[in-house]
């Protein structure tokens, strides 16, 4: 998958900005088997916002193995008084890499905080970890670094070239720290077993 302009600078569909497009927005993309970019391979992708002028979404299923939440907060110097190491660190994508957002239950919402629907919300703000550092915000989080970007029309165009699958979001699947499992977990929505699936990329 190609990242839009926004690897380097920001674009018109970044996170913060509120999108009210219907499109795919609020859904997973689940990644094809024939899948070309090994950063994406066997991916499940919360889109949170598609429009025309681009998508953005985060990953929900590749956790970092060398970076924890409590080093995280140790750098950005917030005191973690009520929170253990339990909470992953998730690759969400190759945009804005050192960026933290935080995918979350809809019944936190701050002023920054945009809201998807009735279920997902996400902020990018420092306050939202000093909440989950003292045990409160959200009830259910997911934290990233870095964001999946498309520019105008590419998402539509891999879809074309069967590069994904979307399904309706499980807050379940999204929340649920099982990562092995989400891959096939979010397939089973569309009542797909992974063994139907083709390794051969393009159109049918």
């Amino acid at each position: 998958m190609e990242t839009t302009s926004a690897e380097t600078g920001r674009s018109k569909s970044e996170p913060n900005a509120r999108n009210s497009s219907s499109y795919l927005c609020g859904q997973m993309l689940i990644a094809m088997p024939a899948m070309g970019d090994p950063r994406f391979a066997k991916s499940v992708i919360y889109l949170c916002a598609h429009s025309s002028e681009g998508a953005v979404g985060l990953v929900v299923n590749k956790p970092f193995d060398n970076i924890s939440f409590l080093e995280l907060l140790d750098q950005l110097e917030i005191e973690a008084d009520r929170v253990g190491d339990h909470l992953p660190v998730h690759f969400g994508g190759p945009v804005e890499s050192q960026r933290g957002f935080v995918l979350h239950s809809a019944d936190f919402v701050e002023d920054a905080t945009l809201v998807v629907d009735d279920k997902f919300a996400l902020t990018a703000t420092i306050d939202i970890l000093r909440e989950i550092a003292q045990g409160s915000g959200p009830s259910e989080t997911l934290l990233a670094l870095g964001y999946a970007g498309w520019g105008p029309g590419q998402l539509e165009a891999e879809f074309q070239e069967n590069a994904w699958l979307n399904a309706p979001a499980d807050s379940a699947i999204i929340f649920d720290q099982d990562v092995t499992h989400k891959w096939q977990r979010a397939l089973a929505v569309l009542g797909i077993d992974q063994s139907m699936l083709s390794d051969n990329a393009g159109r049918a």
